[in-house]
């Protein structure tokens, strides 16, 4: 038996609002901060919607760095996945992918998932700040985003 935490982590959740809408405020990097569960992210400029593959946008980090975002999986109102990385640098090996399920008229099933398995095993700080990343995170950013989606 190890303590070797899973390098794929997922969190899902119902919210009471349409996909179209929960989708705007995942698409759209400056809504982010307003959920986001990790309290990582201070700011985006508006104006960078996510609309496909290939797309990159950028956030200012709560400590003052800035994260490129490189958009890897799309599909409108259902998928969006991107590579966060350093600006002008290669992805180092994670992955943040937010999926949405219609239910029913006004009902979404939402999972997030973090994938940090082609992180370099020898990046002591991006494996500690990956670690950290846990279910409770996502769910936190889930429940933030139900908060923000019910009212809208």
């Amino acid at each position: 038996m190890t303590d070797t935490p899973p390098t794929v982590v997922r969190s899902s959740r119902e919210i009471d609002a349409a996909p179209g809408t929960i989708f705007e405020l995942i698409a759209d990097p400056a809504r982010q901060p307003e959920w986001d569960g990790n309290d990582n992210l201070a700011e985006a400029a508006p104006g960078q919607r996510v609309r496909a593959v290939g797309d990159v946008f950028s956030m200012l980090l709560t400590q003052g760095t800035v994260r490129e975002n490189r958009v890897v999986e799309f599909i409108e109102g259902r998928l969006v996945a991107w590579l966060p990385s350093v600006p002008d640098s290669p992805p180092p090996g994670h992955l943040w992918r937010w999926e949405l399920e219609p239910l029913d008229a006004g009902r979404t099933r939402v999972t997030c998932t973090y994938d940090w398995s082609k992180l370099d095993p020898e990046d002591a700080f991006r494996q500690k700040r990956a670690r950290d990343t846990t279910t409770d995170r996502l769910r936190a950013s889930l429940d933030r985003l139900a908060v923000v989606a019910e009212k809208m």
